[in-house]
Parts: structure tokens; C-alpha cells; sequence
């Protein structure tokens, strides 16, 4: 399954997944920590450990150093 990920206000990639991957792999694979940043699908936030689902999502963070 292909997945856009926007990294918002950074950059957008696309993604390649396999079944059963997680939106916390997406995270991963984006180099952003689960702890700093929320997954959004339409505009609401997903568990991480959920099964990814959604052809495009923002990744949303919520932390940045200073």
C-alpha cells in the first residue's frame, strides 16, 4: 500500500507499507519519535499501534526544541 505522509510544515513523502503495519512504523520510517507527534487521518488523531488504513496522513508535532 502506497501512503502519503505529510511531516506538516516540513516535507511530504510517499511511503510504501506492508499489510498490518502501524501508523507507529510510519512514524519510524519518518524519523519522528511516537512521543512527539500525533498521527492525523481527515483532520483526527489515530492510535499509533492502530493498523494503518488511510492512503494519506499528517503527522502533527508537538513538540520542538528551542
Amino acid at each position: 500500500m502506497h501512503v502519503m505522509v505529510e511531516v506538516v510544515g516540513e516535507d511530504t513523502r510517499e511511503l510504501d507499507v506492508e499489510s498490518g503495519a502501524t501508523y507507529a512504523d510510519l512514524l519510524a520510517a519518518c524519523d519522528v519519535s511516537p512521543h512527539e507527534a500525533s498521527v492525523l487521518v481527515d483532520g483526527q488523531p489515530v492510535p499509533e499501534d492502530g493498523e494503518v488504513s488511510a492512503e494519506r496522513v499528517e503527522v502533527l508535532r508537538v513538540v520542538k526544541g528551542g
